[in-house]
């Protein structure tokens, strides 16, 4: 149930909020004071496109706000719990436009997504306007209707989880066939792949150890001429680092026979020479041993070359191939094992598809006879709305399925869907020797309002949805037609709760609830508003809607003795 809802820079509204009730709430005014833009933001805030165009001129933003009251045992509760929001505290939905058209979606206090608002308010409410562009005189929604009116979603429920576990068992069981006639290639390929990593006799880390070697073996020459060069000045030509050293010991140990404390210095030369020729002797072995593995460069590259291809066909790194080395034995026993998980897959699939079957042939039939029944109800409600010679009835046709592939969807060559085997259309004819029609071609406005009216008074109860809005449910009737609506409405709102806009006292005296939409000019603006009527102020109101601007006392006279007369329940 709508709580409150609060509007600002949107359209003309500069700031607004309203508080809602339980029961019948009317919301009336002039033409063009805004209670079209009030439904336009109820409609963005159950999840409509928006759009900058919006927002109110000379501000940046727009935003709207709307608080619900939300029954713990509701979808809409489900819904928010399995989108981690706490129903118990309500659900608050903030809409904010921007001018850049990058507009922002909170719930809860919580960034969302529209696929997140969409789901929520799913169920939360309906909004039925002259042309019903919501709800119930969509094609699609007869179905929902039908069974929500015979109490079928349980059963429709079961259908669909049934099927929703059907169609990935099938994608499965086409996959297990596919592989399986692959299956002597698949093998032969995985037995090839395991024979090519294993005679591969891969080391950990060995290619990096490999790159390790061939770059210095690419680099032999320099390291050559590099490492004899220091051997040369180390040990080998004529003033040599050992030469000099030599020399320098010699004059100390010559020096320190006269003063001994040189003596120290002359052993830290001693053992400097004798590091020189450890140093010399390693880096003449370190020539020999480039010499000797500067062939094994081409054999080098030959391996890197090798593990290279080896990686890219199986993951990029060496790590990578003993991976998929690992996984082609679980491969190989999968593919072994194939044919009993093929049968098993069809054995399941087939007891799914019985009970599948039992089930939507079951909840068609229970459809035939609840559209029998809903046909027979419609037509006496549209009776008393001053519709009594129209003609009411339920089409339910079977789609016929087209492919041969899905058997474990199909019975008895109808198709299966999430809801069952069953498409229904709601054909009208409100005149007498007129053809029955789609609902959705019925051109007269009043026809239009009084058929959804009939419907959601059916529903009432049944219906999940907590508030409905009815938006010109006045559109082309008046008189006594308008006084049965405004006495539909209010049966109506003793089981959901009622917005309805309306320009007729006869349908705005039923309400519980008396708002009135006007707009002013302020500051060289126009500002629209909405303040709740006292009885004094509605019985002006009412006056009004019955004369016109110019209020006479019959007016008043009038308005105050229809509301006396008027039973609200």
């Amino acid at each position: 149930m709508l709580r409150e809802l609060s509007i600002k820079n949107f359209a003309i509204i500069d700031d607004l909020s309203i508080s809602f009730s339980e029961g019948l709430t009317i919301l009336s005014g002039e033409t063009g004071a805004g209670k079209s833009i009030i439904i336009n933001a109820v409609n963005l805030i159950l999840g409509s496109r928006a759009t900058a165009k919006l927002i109110r001129t000379g501000a940046k933003t727009a935003e709207l706000e709307a608080m619900f009251h939300v029954s713990p045992e509701s979808r809409v509760a489900k819904t928010m719990e399995d989108y981690s929001f706490d129903p118990s505290s309500g659900l608050l939905i903030r809409r904010v436009l921007a001018e850049s058209n990058r507009h922002k979606i909170y719930i809860n206090g919580h960034i969302a997504t529209m696929q997140m608002l969409t789901s929520i308010t799913d169920n939360l409410a309906s909004i039925s306007g002259q042309h019903a562009h919501q709800g119930l005189l969509l094609e699609d929604q007869h179905l929902l209707i039908l069974d929500q009116f015979e109490g079928l979603l349980p059963l429709r429920n079961k259908v669909s989880a049934l099927f929703q576990k059907i169609a990935p068992m099938i994608r499965k069981l086409k996959e297990l066939k596919a592989l399986k006639d692959k299956q002597a290639e698949q093998i032969e390929l995985f037995k090839f792949q395991k024979k090519e990593i294993e005679d591969a006799s891969i080391t950990p880390g060995e290619d990096e150890g490999l790159e390790r070697n061939r770059v210095k073996l690419k680099n032999s020459e320099a390291l050559l001429q590099c490492v004899h060069d220091s051997v040369e000045g180390l040990y080998d030509t004529d003033g040599a680092v050992s030469e000099q050293l030599a020399k320098i010991q010699n004059n100390l140990e010559e020096a320190s026979r006269i003063d001994p404390a040189l003596s120290s210095v002359t052993k830290d030369i001693e053992g400097v020479t004798f590091k020189i020729d450890d140093i010399t002797r390693g880096l003449r072995s370190y020539l020999n041993s480039i010499e000797k593995n500067e062939k094994q460069l081409e054999e080098i590259e030959d391996r890197l070359d090798f593990l290279g291809r080896l990686k890219r066909k199986y993951g990029g790194s060496i790590e990578s191939v003993a991976a998929y080395l690992a996984s082609i034995d679980k491969n190989l026993s999968k593919i072994e094992n194939i044919s009993g998980t093929i049968t098993e897959t069809e054995k399941e699939l087939s007891q799914c598809h019985d009970k599948l079957t039992a089930m939507v042939w079951e909840l068609s039939e229970k459809r035939e006879l609840a559209g029998k029944k809903i046909s027979k109800k419609v037509e006496k409600e549209l009776s008393s709305l001053k519709m009594a010679s129209t003609r009411f009835m339920v089409s339910l046709k079977k789609e016929v399925s087209e492919s041969s592939n899905d058997l474990y969807l199909t019975t008895k060559g109808k198709a299966i869907t999430q809801t069952g085997i069953d498409r229904a259309t709601f054909l009208i004819a409100p005149n007498v020797g007129e053809e029955l029609k789609p609902l959705e071609n019925i051109a007269s406005g009043g026809e239009l309002s009084r058929m959804v009216l009939a419907l959601k008074a059916l529903l009432a109860g049944r219906e999940s949805v907590g508030t409905v809005v009815f938006d010109e449910v006045d559109a082309g009737i008046g008189g006594s037609v308008a006084e049965v609506v405004g006495k539909k409405l209010s049966d109506l709102a003793k089981f959901h709760q009622v917005i309805c806009i309306t320009h007729l006292a006869q349908i705005a005296k039923f309400g519980k609830h008396h708002f009135k939409i006007s707009k002013h000019v302020s500051d060289g603006r126009t500002k629209t508003s909405i303040k709740p009527l006292s009885r004094k102020k509605r019985v002006d109101e009412i006056a009004r809607m019955i004369g016109g601007e110019k209020i006479t006392k019959a007016a008043l006279n009038h308005a105050e003795e229809i509301l006396k007369e008027r039973k609200v329940g």
